[in-house]
């Protein structure tokens, strides 16, 4: 498969989510380095139906989690 350099392939940017539980709008960027990756915070991954979580909501379920 040939590229053409007039059409050079580009990172995919932040996706924009809104919080599955407060509906704050939010950035989450797959390459890696989503905020999300510099919090504390490690926790299952979001129940069925659920997507990523605000940083607020985030740190909520952590403490809820204690």
């Amino acid at each position: 498969m040939t590229i053409s350099k007039e059409s050079p392939l580009q990172e995919p940017g932040p996706r924009r989510l809104a919080c599955s539980r407060c509906g704050a709008e939010f950035g989450c960027d797959l390459s890696g380095s989503c905020w999300c990756a510099e919090e504390t915070a490690r926790l299952p991954m979001p129940v069925k139906g659920e997507d990523c979580l605000c940083r607020a909501c985030l740190r909520e379920a952590e403490a809820e989690a204690k």
